[in-house]
């Protein structure tokens, strides 16, 4: 099966889903002057993208006549599958060789079983979910890990490097979905790191501050002392990227671990650590948040729900 790329400039790209991350990365596709079709469920939201010079679809069906490649950023893989395969989908209208970059951050086995139906089709199915979060696909600098077939890849490369940094091809279908869980499971775990060096500082009287800097200088320096302790410190919690989905996102991993045998006891502890900090209100602060259900349960003073506005 052939397909209809290399996709460019002369491409109709669609995209659906234009929340905190995909507002961004379509509007990064249209400020490199590709033609852009989006399909929203708000007006409102249509509208915004119609007066940046895209086009607006009424559903995913008309969408998928229209475009031989489609991006999706979706919430989970219940959207996923509904855009795709439910009343007026993508799958019923996309021609023989279109190809679909399903940036959302799923199970690999709900992609696997997404890309073999999309087959029978004669369509295909990368899964390329990003890291970087809103700031990243506001400025276009994500970093994407694509699974899928090489040849299917090359032909998306250009348009996915309008919102990517950097692109790296992973393996086959579901390996995107795998490599993402992997990230995800590693930056919460810092992080949980980071919310205890915190939190032990302050229950000893030192100011965070300069523990944090004195750390910065040796082999605990890591992204998260670097990026979040400064919003742990400061009670700074507007996201960003939110509590909730990080939570879907370890979930994620943790079925993939106990499918494949795999024990991961500190991911399975910041799991609780970010549900107990969602079912206490803070479900859409940002997701360093979680750093102070450490102070709570160390008995320190945290701030009162609700904060970010």
């Amino acid at each position: 099966m052939m397909v209809a790329g290399p996709f460019d400039a002369s491409t109709r790209i669609g995209f659906i889903g234009l929340g905190a991350m995909g507002h961004g990365m379509a509007h990064c596709l249209l400020r490199k002057g590709l033609h852009v079709q989006v399909m929203a469920r708000r007006a409102e939201v249509a509208r915004a993208f119609i007066e940046a010079g895209a086009t607006a679809a009424p559903d995913p069906a008309d969408l998928g006549r229209n475009c031989a490649l489609v991006l999706l950023s979706l919430p989970d893989a219940g959207a996923v599958e509904e855009v795709l395969f439910g009343a007026a989908g993508l799958a019923s209208t996309l021609a023989a060789g279109s190809v679909v970059i399903d940036t959302s951050t799923i199970a690999a086995s709900a992609a696997r079983d997404f890309g073999q139906r999309l087959q029978q089709r004669g369509v295909w199915l990368l899964d390329a979910p990003v890291s970087g979060g809103k700031p990243g696909a506001d400025a276009g600098t994500l970093a994407c890990m694509v699974g899928g077939p090489a040849p299917v890849v090359d032909a998306c490369r250009d348009v996915l490097g309008a919102f990517c940094k950097t692109i790296t091809h992973v393996g086959e279908l579901g390996a995107g979905q795998v490599v993402k869980a992997c990230n995800q499971v590693a930056v919460a775990c810092a992080l949980l790191g980071v919310g205890e060096a915190i939190a032990l500082a302050l229950a000893e009287g030192v100011d965070p501050n300069v523990m944090r800097d004195v750390l910065l200088g040796g082999a605990a320096r890591s992204f998260s002392l670097e990026k979040h302790a400064p919003r742990v410190i400061d009670g700074s919690f507007k996201p960003g990227f939110r509590a909730q989905l990080m939570r879907k996102d370890l979930r994620i991993a943790l079925g993939a671990a106990r499918a494949a045998g795999a024990v991961l006891p500190a991911t399975a502890l910041a799991e609780q650590v970010l549900d107990a900090t969602c079912e206490a209100g803070r479900a859409d602060w940002d997701w360093s948040a979680a750093a102070l259900e450490v102070q709570r349960r160390s008995g320190l003073a945290i701030p009162a729900t609700p904060e970010p506005s």
